[in-house]
């Protein structure tokens, strides 16, 4: 809204300053300091509401330290980051751009399969809360959505080189106008295709994964797009979904995820940047540079309320969507092939789940008993239950994010 208004004072008025807000970055700082003092000072009050309101954690006793002060601590904190990102953004960001529409509709619709799980369990008093089947179907929705627009809208493109979109069958939706930093012969095309490391020229093609089809792999190269979209976006919620245990675990690992994902956005949608790095060149989607920027004020100020000792929790209002617009921010920007190792806490976090159920029940069915891997799962309770305190816990992953998040980084120079 402040973009369209200042761009109209600039032009009618030639107003001082104007000028400002037609910079991201300028936008992207601002965007980050709006969010952070929504989130830390508007969260205290939505904390108080929450308690008036009884809605409050209710704890199974798992036999972990520290397990019962928790019991009672208000839940569906995840409003705190959804209103910290959508407020700077609404205001901050281009709302006739294709991508932050996107995100923020993703953002609406995975908030709303939390909500409504945390609502069955708090005032339906159902700790199964949304059965699953609902939960993966809202998820899969939501990356049909995400998969389907990316391969109709005209303004999702890549810039590619008019030979190559020729040879590989892409669409050219239009030739962008001579500039110094365009090269004569470049178009602007719909494709199937993603930026990989370790691979020549960074690219992955999808329809290369049908090649055995032949003439027929361009023509069901959507299938197999859209199925790795909605396996990115449930796997990752999911994965979010499961590392929220501790106190400021997934805040902080997904604020970390974030600001990765931020500076993946900002050089993708640089076309020196993006020729730089040898990544693809996506007009128009650096301005989800704004939005990763409130999104990342809002997780960096609710943590300000969700360490160690938390006064909140997100409850799956706000781990169901963390991961969900985590996953489809990497795909909207063509960077979903990255996430096993820049998710990789969620990743292990899952693993740890899905290798402790299935060892249980084949010793179950071997021996008669069921045997299990971890203590506890999903791994960050194995530590607790070894006895380490949970502040250690969430740090110590902390840093492991950090590595993993500066090795995605490099991987993109590595081919």
């Amino acid at each position: 809204m402040l973009y369209q208004l200042f761009e109209f004072l600039k032009k009618q008025y030639d107003l001082p300053g104007a000028g400002l807000f037609q910079y991201i970055s300028f936008r992207a700082g601002l965007a980050i300091v709006l969010s952070l003092v929504i989130s830390i000072l508007m969260g205290g009050r939505i904390i108080n509401f929450l308690r008036k309101l009884q809605i409050g954690e209710t704890v199974r006793d798992l036999g972990l330290a520290g397990e019962k002060q928790k019991s009672g601590t208000p839940t569906m904190g995840g409003v705190i980051i959804i209103l910290a990102t959508i407020i700077p953004c609404l205001l901050l960001a281009r709302l006739d751009n294709i991508y932050i529409i996107l995100m923020l509709f993703s953002m609406v619709w995975l908030s709303a399969i939390g909500f409504a799980d945390d609502y069955i369990k708090v005032f339906k008093k159902d700790k199964q809360g949304l059965k699953g089947i609902f939960k993966i179907a809202g998820q899969i929705g939501i990356g049909l959505i995400v998969g389907i627009t990316m391969l109709v809208n005209d303004e999702i493109v890549v810039r590619v080189s008019s030979d190559v979109a020729q040879a590989n069958g892409y669409e050219i939706v239009s030739t962008p106008k001579l500039s110094l930093d365009t090269q004569v012969g470049d178009v602007n095309a719909k494709a199937a295709i993603t930026n990989v490391p370790f691979m020549k020229n960074n690219e992955l093609d999808y329809a290369k994964v049908l090649s055995f089809l032949g003439d027929k792999s361009g023509q069901l190269v959507w299938l197999v797009f859209v199925m790795m979209m909605v396996l990115v976006i449930t796997a990752v919620s999911n994965g979010a979904n499961l590392t929220d245990g501790l106190d400021g675990l997934a805040t902080g690992v997904s604020a970390i995820v974030i600001a990765v994902l931020g500076i993946l956005a900002y050089v993708s949608g640089n076309i020196k940047g993006a020729e730089y790095l040898n990544i693809l060149y996506i007009p128009q989607s650096g301005e989800l540079v704004v939005f990763t920027a409130c999104l990342l004020g809002g997780c960096i100020g609710f943590l300000w309320h969700n360490v160690y000792p938390a006064r909140v929790f997100m409850g799956d209002t706000g781990s169901l969507m963390l991961g969900g617009i985590i996953a489809a921010l990497a795909i909207v920007i063509r960077k979903e092939l990255l996430i096993p190792v820049l998710c990789g806490i969620f990743l292990i976090e899952s693993l740890s789940v899905i290798i402790q159920v299935w060892y249980f029940r084949y010793t179950k069915k071997k021996y008669g008993e069921g045997r299990r891997v971890f203590l506890m799962s999903p791994l960050h309770h194995h530590y607790q239950k070894k006895g380490m305190h949970e502040v250690t816990i969430v740090v110590r992953f902390w840093i492991i994010q950090i590595l993993l998040a500066v090795v995605t980084l490099i991987t993109l120079k590595i081919r």
